[in-house]
Formats: structure tokens, C-alpha cells, sequence
């Protein structure tokens, strides 16, 4: 059985990793969800935001029993050292909903390439514009900001699992585009409807390139993080990440 869990919102976050993986489906709690296996690690992608994370967390600790949870994704900057492409390990992830704080399994005597921050991960019930990435670096020293972290460390701690969190910058600390999160249902992207506001609005389409652009770039070096640590067997049972700098690292 994998070892390893990845927990993921969407698909294409993961695609460059998993797209050579066998895939399958199961059932869990009357739900579907696809499964990328590799010989130490399995990746399922449950959808965007905190419970849709837990539903994927929890099916892939029944179904697959591994020995440590991971959050991976796409996240945005709350820190302006940070830019698209960089990717972190956060130290620390909070759930800025209940106001609680998960430390992740980063050992903090760990060798990296580089020295790096505490960093901390926000997990935000919306996607997060300037303002919230603001006070988000105000209150909880934030240095990213994503949606669905805190419910899988919630979910390694029910389960006394080990949790990490790895996530690739996808919009910088001073981008935004106003009134996404109206586009986010159940789950997924109303792809058809975001496509109809956009059509007669030409002034957001360069930003939306650029969110593209970046989001693409993102998940290449997620899914290049991903693939030195898991397919090289340096995660898994008894280990804290123990090739990963506390807190962050360079681009991929």
C-alpha cells in the first residue's frame, strides 16, 4: 500500500507528476473520487476548499491507510519576497477559520539549499485578494494563503498521521483579480460562466493570462518538489521531510 497520501484540490495542480500514474476510481461516503497510484504514493484530488479537502483526506486514509497525509497544491503570496513559481514547506498552517495552528512534520534541523523563514501557511475559507492576503500577514504572519490545508492537517491529527504541506505560488502578494471566488462551485471552476464574464470585459484578459501563465508555472514546480521528494522514497514512514529546509526553497 502507498505510504504516502497527496492531498490535492485540482487535477491539472498535479498533472505534470501523476499524468504516467495508473488511475482508478472508489467510493467513499457515497462519493467518487479518482485515485493516481505510484509505488509509495497515492494522489486524490477532492476539489477546492477546506471540506472538500477533508472528504478527500478521509477516503484516502480509509481506503489506501498511509503513513503520512500531504497538502499539495497552488497557493498565493501574503509575503512579497515570494513570487509565482517559488514553492514552500510551511513550518506551521492555520486555520484561520477556527483560529487554530498545526504544526507540520518539517524537522527544523534539516539541510537545505538555502536558509528560509518559519514560513506559515493561511488557509483561507475564499480565494484571497490583496486586502485578505494583507491582514492575513498582519494577523497570522502569513507568508502564503491557500484554501484547503488546515482541514488535511485536521484530518492527519484525527487520524495521528503525520502532515506536510507543499504548495507553488501562483499569484504574487499585490495581484488580483475581483470576483473570482463567485465562480467557485462545489467544488470546481464554473469554467462556462467565467468565460461569459470575461468575453465582454478585455481589460481583465491580461491578468487572467498572466494568472494562467502563473498557475502553470506553479504546478510544474510543485510537481518537481513532489517528484524528488516521493518518487525518491525521501518522505515515508519515520521521516520528517528530512531533505526539505524548514519553511521554504527555492524554485524548482
Amino acid at each position: 500500500m502507498p505510504k504516502i497520501a497527496i492531498i490535492a484540490a485540482l487535477e491539472r495542480e498535479l498533472a505534470p507528476l501523476v499524468r504516467s500514474w495508473p488511475k482508478s476510481k472508489f467510493i467513499h461516503d457515497a462519493r467518487e473520487f479518482t485515485a493516481y497510484a505510484a509505488d509509495n504514493a497515492v494522489a486524490i484530488c477532492g476539489g477546492i476548499g477546506a471540506e472538500c479537502a477533508r472528504r478527500a483526506a478521509e477516503a484516502a486514509v480509509r481506503r489506501y491507510s498511509p503513513e503520512i497525509l500531504i497538502s499539495a497544491g497552488t497557493a498565493g503570496a501574503a509575503a512579497g519576497e515570494l513570487r509565482a513559481g517559488d514553492t514552500v514547506w510551511p513550518a506551521v498552517v492555520v486555520d484561520t477559520r477556527a483560529g487554530s495552528r498545526h504544526e507540520t512534520a518539517i524537522h527544523p534541523g534539516a539541510p537545505g539549499p538555502r536558509p528560509g523563514p518559519r514560513t506559515v501557511l493561511a488557509s483561507y475559507p475564499a480565494i484571497a485578494g490583496c486586502a485578505e492576503k494583507r491582514q492575513l500577514r498582519k494577523s497570522y504572519g502569513a507568508h502564503a494563503v491557500d484554501m484547503e490545508a488546515a482541514a488535511v492537517a485536521r484530518a492527519a491529527e484525527v487520524h495521528g498521521l503525520p502532515f506536510l504541506a507543499v504548495k507553488a505560488i501562483s499569484d504574487d502578494a499585490d495581484f488580483e483579480i475581483r470576483g473570482l471566488n463567485r465562480f467557485v462551485r462545489a467544488g470546481g471552476v464554473a469554467a462556462g460562466s467565467l468565460i461569459l464574464h470575461l468575453i465582454p470585459r478585455p481589460w481583465l484578459w491580461p491578468r487572467m493570462i498572466r494568472l494562467a501563465r502563473n498557475t502553470r508555472l506553479a504546478s510544474e514546480s510543485l510537481c518537481a518538489c513532489l517528484r524528488e521528494s516521493v518518487l525518491t522514497h525521501t518522505m515515508g514512514s519515520g521521516t520528517r521531510a528530512g531533505t526539505v529546509e524548514n519553511g521554504g526553497a527555492p524554485r524548482a
